[in-house]
């Protein structure tokens, strides 16, 4: 019998922990989904619509660059003040920023001014969501009890798969309740207004909660470092790489199986977008379901060895992904997704463990913020861009090799770390 008492007795910090990090992916997703569907035609030139498409996914890419800095400032500040108030700081910059894109003028409203706009205001996203993902992981991890670490750490992470479908789902809806031309007008601005509602759950759930045990103790012990960001690269740099690496696969399947699958899927491929879209949202209970028996086998063995154990599947996703996408069947579609998705489970339901660990406490938002979204440049960005290229050069059944450069790329980090002696 499952013991859940642990889960009782935190109640209040688990939720926090998931649904800000809900909130905020919810934020980080209507834009991926947005971009795949509307962005291109109503924010950028017409010049063709894979033009069109590319400039909205290098949009996207935007707040990935900004993740690494979000996580310097909000891990600075993580390190030397506590984890409770930078969460909540991020959370307002970054609901504050998905609010704004819903009273964007379009290009033909205003010109070279509109994308402009957008990436600042999608710049504004991944600052927020830079600081977010560590204080999450530490606010859950740091409160769990000897032998729950990684499922505790799993909580912040089940955050994606809610925020997915929270996203997804209500763009949806819009799609079945309105026609191609209103949801081009104006019915996409929808999902940024509705987050205003989440955010304020959000902070109403944080603002209830106090500081990690583990932070308390660091503190008592002796003052913070004065640059927590400069501790790390003197002491831990090689560590910090290598944590980068290591979560290169999970950004990559994602953002391959969500917002590039999404695109495609409905353009070269001429799926409906309704069809597609509830694909994709049967698709990321499997990661759910990845992400849950992940944190179960981390706790049992731990999570260096299962980490190890999804890399070797995403570059086993990566050879059958893009002919999955190909088949001409929704239902082989749907089960491609399903597979690599449930891959995804497993190399991102371990890190909110995995990677806190591998940092002391007095550095460890910023090095967990760091290395978590380092990784997000490399697979996150870089994802749509080189999977719509590769599909642009040798068609779709090849997108999905670049899922198993990201499995080698995540392999090579966990090996790092294994000889270094910290792994967890």
């Amino acid at each position: 019998m499952i013991n859940l008492t642990p889960y009782r007795q935190n109640s209040r910090v688990l939720t926090a922990s998931l649904v800000g990090t809900a909130v905020e992916f919810y934020d980080f997703y209507i834009y991926g989904t947005a971009a795949a569907l509307v962005f291109g035609p109503l924010f950028f030139p017409a010049e063709s619509p894979s033009a069109q498409l590319m400039l909205s996914f290098m949009s996207f890419a935007l707040a990935f660059f900004a993740r690494p800095v979000g996580a310097v400032v909000f891990g600075h500040f993580g390190d030397r003040i506590g984890r409770k108030s930078t969460l909540v700081a991020s959370l307002m910059l970054m609901g504050a920023s998905t609010l704004l894109i819903a009273f964007l003028p379009t290009y033909a409203m205003v010109g070279w001014v509109a994308p402009l706009l957008l990436c600042i205001l999608r710049f504004g996203q991944g600052l927020g969501l830079g600081g977010e993902w560590g204080g999450a992981a530490l606010l859950a991890v740091e409160n769990a009890p000897p032998g729950w670490r990684a499922r505790f750490g799993m909580f912040p992470q089940l955050g994606a798969p809610v925020g997915f479908i929270a996203a997804n789902g209500l763009f949806l809806l819009l799609g079945l309740w309105l026609s191609d031309a209103e949801f081009m007008a104006w019915g996409w601005r929808i999902p940024f207004l509705f987050s205003a509602l989440l955010v304020g759950l959000g902070l109403w759930v944080r603002l209830k909660i106090g500081e990690t045990p583990a932070f308390a103790e660091a503190m008592e012990a002796g003052p913070p470092p004065g640059v927590p960001l400069g501790q790390l690269l003197r002491h831990h740099l090689l560590i910090t790489l290598a944590g980068i690496l290591a979560v290169v696969a999970c950004f990559a399947i994602f953002y391959l199986a969500t917002s590039f699958a999404l695109a495609h899927g409905t353009t070269t491929l001429g799926y409906g977008k309704e069809a597609f879209l509830l694909v994709q949202l049967g698709a990321i209970l499997f990661m759910a379901a990845g992400i849950i028996y992940a944190g179960y086998a981390s706790d049992a063995s731990s999570a260096q060895r299962v980490l190890g154990l999804g890399c070797g599947a995403t570059i086993f996703i990566g050879l059958f992904f893009g002919p999955a996408l190909a088949s001409g069947s929704l239902a082989v579609v749907g089960l491609g997704l399903a597979a690599a998705l449930f891959v995804m489970g497993l190399v991102y339901g371990p890190l909110g463990v995995w990677l806190t660990q591998l940092f002391p406490v007095h550095v460890r938002y910023t090095g967990a913020s760091v290395a978590f979204n380092g990784g997000g440049i490399l697979g996150g960005a870089a994802a749509p861009i080189v999977a719509q290229a590769l599909g642009d050069w040798g068609g779709t059944e090849v997108v999905g090799l670049y899922l198993a450069l990201a499995g080698a790329l995540s392999w090579i980090g966990l090996m790092i770390v294994k000889r270094r002696g910290a792994a967890v």
